[in-house]
Formats: structure tokens, C-alpha cells, sequence
């Protein structure tokens, strides 16, 4: 296997592509704060796409994560920036013979029965193809794209600037924690042995979901740049909503999607921070399959009591226990005012689960999952002056915000008090703690930073 570092001259050319287009965007973002100057974003937003159309790697990650954060950067920006995902062309076949041979031998041919020459799916970081084994299973390789370790650092480095630009002209956040979380689980998603061992993690943890469906890792068919795991059919959901389904599959499906994200969290304290469409499929009796793992979020049992004891604090008008429940998070020094800026975004976050009734999780049938709520409590926290976020938020809000999109899509009609009830009934942190460290052992994990 050849040794992949994070190279200088690597880090050298992905500054000098990135670094124009993000110049360019801080200087406009600057210019119109600062000086007033007006800007055509739509225009801006469609050129920065162009200069880094094609180009592989986390940026795409981090503009999905960026959407979550509200004024991180003008929508425009975002939705463009989004975009870059679904633009990017698969490698072709004399880079994927290059690549498998580095991973698997010059002889790696001989260890399937086909393969397919053309990528089934192009992502951020990799792309997959279909394959058979010699025992006629059929499997999926995902080969990381080359000197993926050197863009991960230009494009954290450039993601720096845009935070310490936003920092700048707008004070309501303090967004180092945020981009140090970003940092690590971006660094994580580059070792695929590492997100093997993810997936053996949630085969255990949704053993009990008859519903949820989970490739199943070929081990001696991947290293740290190629996992090759089992092939799961099924359709992205957007193109299973297409077909208008009935309003009962759509429940069924939501359900499903609950489930596969929730039990992990509050059995095990451990969260897909990634729901990305491009992440899981669905199957025509509206079970789910999950495909991708290399962005979980490990939680300290504390964490997840927290998120417990704020749902009651919500439910029952308990101020005291919220407070207790920030500052178990790592919240200090919460002013009055500040509380009550946070508990509106809470009550937004957990107000489907409040209500002992079938609903849809918002009323609201287009624009973005809480978008509104969000700009709101953030322009009153730069009114009362910086909140630093806990970095454990960054994968916790971007499941909530990503779930609550799809179940918006969905048009889901459930009742999620009851959902949610069924899922805590009978917590104890204690038995949390003693489950969760049994998984990781099993799964040959540590707990992350």
C-alpha cells in the first residue's frame, strides 16, 4: 500500500484553487458587512460554485454543515455550495486500476469474481463501485479519491478564514469549538477501517430493528482507503416520494428513519452525525438501509441525560432543570436572557415531541427545516453578546436539522411524543454507560475526544 500523507506540495495546490474562490468569498462577505457595498450573491454564489466545480474532497461537507449554522454564510452561498456534491464526476477507470492495485495488490482483479469499470455513485471523498465476490454476493467498493489527507487540512484552514471573517462582523458566536468538532470527525472519515468498525458498531446496536438495514463490511477486502462491504438495494428517497406514495408508507418510513437514528443515541449514546440523502435508501415496504459511517459522534452518558432532562424541563416549565441541563452540556456563565434565547430554539427542536398527538413535524411545507427559528435566536444572541456552543452540538443539531428536513419532505403525519416516550422509557444513565462501553469493545472503538 503506498503511503498517502498529508503532503506539503498536496496542501500547496489545494491552497492556491481553494484559497482564490474563498479569498474572494470573504473579501464580498467583508466588503458588503463592512462597507456597505452591494452584492450580487446569486451571481457570486454560481462563480464560486464554477471555480470549484469538480473539485474533490470535505468542501462539500462542510457547506452541508454550514447550512445548519444560521448566518454562517449568506443562503446563497449555501445552496450553491451544496450543489458541489452532486457535480462532481466520478474518476475514471485508469485512476481506479491505479488505486485498487495500491490497496489490494497488483493482482486485485483475482480477488473478484466482476467489477464494475464505472463508478455506481461519486461522493465527497470517494466513490463506489459494484462488485460480485467469488461467492456470488454481491458487494460495493468505496476507493478514496488520492491525497485526500492534504485537502481535508487546506480546506479546514480556509474554512478558518471564513469563521474568523463571520467572527468579525457578527459576535453571537464564538465558532472555534465548531470548527475544531468539524476538524476531527472530518479527519476521521478518512481512515475506512476506522469507519468498518462504525459500521460493526451499529450492526450491533440496530440488531433489534427489523426495519433498518446494514451492509456488511468485507474486511479482507479493505485497508484504510477502500471499504468494501455488501451490496443492499434501494431507492434514494426522493425518488421513492416521486412516485407518491400513500400517506401510510411515508409514516412507516419516518418511523423506520426514528428509529435508525434515536436508538443508537439514547441506548448506546451514539448519533449518525450524517443525514445526507446520499446516506441511506429506502426499500418498498418503507424499511431503511444505512450505507454510510464515516461521521459518528460518540457521546459521554452525561451528554445524553442532559437532552433528557431538557425535554422535561420543556414539558413541565421546569427553569432550574433546563439550566442544570446547559450546564451539564458545558454552557457557563448563562445570563436569564440568554436561557430564554436557548429554550426558544429547544422548544423548536423538541416541539413535535412535546404534544401527545399525530402532526407533521412542522407546519410549514417548504424553505429550509428551521431556518426562521434559527436566524431568529441568533440575532438575539448578538444582541446579548457570544455564546460559545459545545462542540458535541455541531453533529447533534446537524442530525436533528437533517432528520428534520426529511421528515418535512415526507410530509410525515405521527405522533412523536409517543415515538420519543417508547424510545426513553426507563433510562438510566448508569445502564447506558455499562451498554455503550460493551459496544465499543466489541467494535474495537475508543471514545472520541
Amino acid at each position: 500500500m503506498t503511503d498517502e500523507r498529508n503532503s506539503l506540495g498536496g496542501r500547496v495546490m489545494r491552497y492556491a484553487r481553494v484559497g482564490r474562490a474563498v479569498g474572494g468569498l470573504a473579501a464580498r462577505v467583508a466588503g458588503q458587512r463592512y462597507l456597505g457595498l452591494k452584492i450580487d450573491r446569486a451571481e457570486h454564489a454560481a462563480e464560486l460554485t464554477a471555480a470549484l466545480g469538480g473539485l474533490k474532497g470535505p468542501l462539500m461537507k462542510v457547506a452541508q454543515i454550514m447550512s445548519t449554522i444560521p448566518d454562517a454564510l449568506p443562503k446563497e452561498y449555501v445552496q450553491e455550495l451544496q450543489q458541489l456534491q452532486a457535480n462532481a464526476p466520478a474518476m475514471g477507470w485508469p485512476f481506479v486500476k491505479r488505486r485498487m492495485a495500491a490497496e489490494l495488490g497488483s493482482s486485485w482483479q483475482g480477488k473478484f469474481k466482476s467489477f464494475e469499470h464505472e463508478a455506481a455513485a461519486a461522493a465527497s471523498l470517494g466513490q463506489v463501485h459494484r462488485a460480485v465476490g467469488h461467492d456470488g454476493v454481491a458487494l460495493a467498493c468505496k476507493l478514496q479519491y488520492p491525497d485526500m489527507a492534504s485537502a481535508v487540512e487546506a480546506d479546514l484552514s480556509q474554512l478558518s478564514i471564513i469563521f474568523s471573517v463571520y467572527e468579525r462582523y457578527d459576535r453571537a458566536i464564538h465558532t472555534k469549538e465548531i470548527h475544531g468538532e468539524i476538524g476531527d470527525r472530518l479527519r476521521e472519515e478518512l481512515d475506512y477501517e476506522l469507519e468498518g468498525r462504525h459500521m460493526a458498531l451499529y450492526r450491533h446496536m440496530l440488531a433489534g430493528e427489523k426495519h433498518v438495514h446494514l451492509p456488511e463490511p468485507q474486511l479482507d477486502l479493505s485497508t484504510k482507503r477502500l471499504l468494501t462491504m455488501s451490496w443492499i438495494e434501494g431507492k434514494p428517497v426522493m425518488q421513492m416520494l416521486a412516485g407518491k406514495p400513500s400517506l401510510e408508507l411515508r409514516n412507516r418510513i419516518a418511523y423506520n428513519m426514528f428509529r435508525a437514528w434515536y436508538v443508537p443515541f439514547y441506548e448506546y449514546g451514539v448519533i449518525h452525525g450524517d443525514p445526507h440523502l446520499g446516506n441511506y435508501t429506502m426499500r418498498p415496504n418503507g424499511d431503511v438501509n444505512l450505507l454510510d459511517f464515516g461521521c459518528i459522534r460518540i457521546f459521554e452518558p452525561k451528554f445524553v441525560k442532559g437532552v433528557i432532562d431538557l425535554y422535561f424541563a420543556l414539558l413541565n416549565d421546569d427553569r432550574d432543570l433546563a439550566v442544570s441541563a446547559y450546564e451539564s452540556w458545558g454552557f457557563k456563565g448563562l445570563s436569564r436572557e440568554v436561557i430564554d434565547v436557548l429554550n426558544r430554539w429547544a422548544h423548536f427542536v423538541y416541539g413535535p415531541l412535546l404534544e401527545d398527538k399525530e402532526r407533521k413535524i412542522q407546519d410549514a411545507e417548504t424553505g429550509v427545516y428551521g431556518r426562521e427559528v434559527a436566524e431568529g435566536v441568533h440575532a438575539e444572541l448578538r444582541r446579548l453578546g457570544p455564546v460559545t456552543p459545545p462542540k458535541e452540538f455541531v453533529f447533534m443539531d446537524r442530525a436533528a436539522i437533517g432528520l428534520g428536513s426529511v421528515f418535512m419532505h415526507l410530509k410525515a403525519e405521527i405522533n412523536w411524543y409517543q415515538l420519543f416516550h417508547e424510545l426513553i422509557k426507563g433510562f438510566d444513565v448508569k445502564a447506558l454507560e455499562k451498554r455503550q462501553k460493551a459496544a465499543l469493545k466489541e467494535a474495537g472503538l475508543k471514545k472520541q475526544r
